[in-house]
């Protein structure tokens, strides 16, 4: 069994996560052969809600790095104006880069330092625990839907 029909077969269960499949689906076959190798990065689970990423940048400054959110996408880029120095020899790459991560709705962007080469952008999980509770069910107003089809098998009256 495949992914995408293993996806598929979780739509059933879950309701509202459309969106979020999709996204998986799309990763395995478009995104995952166009991902960059430059700059190395690590991706850290500090705790439960927060998350960091943190990106090699050596050679670039502070004004050489853009960090942004465009919708649910974090985009970081960088670009160095060239030193026009003699080098006998010029081993830090200093190349421009792109990289991007898709976000879910609930994570937000808290902040990103620029320590020792460095870059570290802090993610948080913004999602809030929701305890179980109890639905009422109500008595319908048998007035207002007299003339409502109350099943699919059921003709209009």
């Amino acid at each position: 069994m495949n992914a995408i029909s293993l996806l598929k077969d979780f739509e059933r269960s879950f309701i509202g996560f459309d969106r979020v499949f999709n996204e998986i689906a799309n990763a395995q076959s478009n995104y995952i052969k166009s991902i960059p190798s430059f700059p190395p990065y690590n991706l850290k689970k500090v705790n439960d809600k927060t998350y960091s990423i943190e990106l090699a940048v050596a050679g670039f400054g502070k004004s050489d790095i853009d960090v942004e959110m465009d919708g649910d996408t974090l985009k970081v880029s960088g670009r160095v104006n060239q030193d026009e120095s003699n080098y006998l020899y010029k081993g830090i790459a200093e190349r421009a880069f792109s990289r991007q991560w898709k976000l879910a709705d609930s994570v937000e962007v808290k902040n990103a330092a620029l320590v020792n080469g460095m870059l570290k952008i802090t993610l948080e999980n913004m999602i809030k625990f929701q305890p179980s509770k109890k639905i009422e069910v109500i008595e319908a107003d048998i007035e207002n839907v007299k003339n409502e089809k109350q099943f699919l098998t059921e003709e209009a009256k």
